[in-house]
């Protein structure tokens, strides 16, 4: 691989569906449509327009550059095309192929983010990234089965893939096994040190399995060292509304909902970030509470 290509890989290893298709959301703007600017209005319609210069192709690594960038950014709308020029240079760049399954996905195109990543495992049998995008492709189709299938394939090959174990506990949470869900998660982050997500989805699996004082001890542990994350912020909060703490449960629904206002929608809760419903259903008992 060129090292211009090792530099600019632009993968879903931290896991779209780990943080949700919130994350990706976000990126999903207002669309902007800039018009070029008129000619001067002083300008001869008799005078002749100056010849054509022919355009020359971007040179493909700054073009890669450049969709990896957009894609980065969250302006989907601008990489899809950009990656299509890349695909145009280099039609059998297997990263470029998953790359822009990524941004099909984020766009709301899961089929065609689903052919995207089997063009670059064809192209790449080996790489555990298309499986691990095309899982997540499938998460958005509620095609359970096949994405775990995916993420085990990477475990087969990698046991310790935190990415592939945190989706893992995704899809097993949305089938209700939050016994199972809880042990992804927690080998997740076992795994990768610092992956906070993972941890505090452990820490909601269990409040779902009615293990409310293990689920606070990890909360308040991720609370502690990362003060401005949002999700252990708010499932601290359901968890101590629940057990009566009122005054401590509004002082981190404060935090929570300043850093991220979409802790107060149970819809996104539920099926983009993936929360159990039993915390889900506590949070909202607070809400309707504290908002009267």
């Amino acid at each position: 691989m060129h090292n211009w290509r090792q530099r600019l890989l632009f993968s879903c290893r931290t896991g779209l569906r780990a943080m949700g298709m919130g994350l990706l959301a976000a990126g999903l703007g207002l669309v902007l449509l800039l018009l070029p600017a008129p000619g001067p209005l002083w300008a001869s319609p008799a005078a002749p327009a100056p010849p054509a210069t022919p355009q020359r192709s971007q040179p493909l690594p700054e073009l890669f550059e450049a969709a990896l960038g957009a894609s980065r950014e969250g302006r989907f709308g601008d990489a899809l095309p950009l990656w299509d020029q890349v695909l145009e240079q280099a039609p059998n760049d297997a990263a470029a192929w998953s790359n822009h399954g990524n941004v099909q996905l984020a766009l709301g195109r899961a089929e065609a983010a689903i052919a995207d990543q089997e063009r670059a495992m064809a192209l790449d049998p080996i790489n555990p990234d298309p499986h691990l995008n095309r899982g997540t492709a499938e998460e958005a189709l509620g095609q359970w089965d096949r994405a775990a299938a995916d993420y085990h394939w990477i475990l087969e090959r990698n046991p310790e893939e935190a990415s592939a174990l945190y989706n893992l506990g995704n899809v097993q949470g949305s089938l209700g096994h939050w016994d199972q869900a809880r042990d992804c998660f927690e080998a997740a982050a076992a795994a990768r040190p610092g992956f906070a997500m993972a941890r505090s989805s452990a820490a909601l699996a269990a409040f779902q399995l009615g293990e409310p004082a293990e689920a606070e001890r990890e909360l308040r542990k991720l609370v502690r060292r990362y003060p401005l994350f949002a999700d252990a912020r708010a499932a601290l909060t359901a968890l101590l509304w629940q057990r009566g703490a009122a005054g401590e449960a509004e002082s981190n629904w404060a935090a929570a909902s300043g850093l991220d206002p979409r802790y107060r929608q149970p819809e996104w809760l539920l099926e983009i970030r993936r929360w159990p419903p039993g915390p889900v259903e506590a949070l909202e008992d607070f809400l309707q509470l504290v908002q009267r």
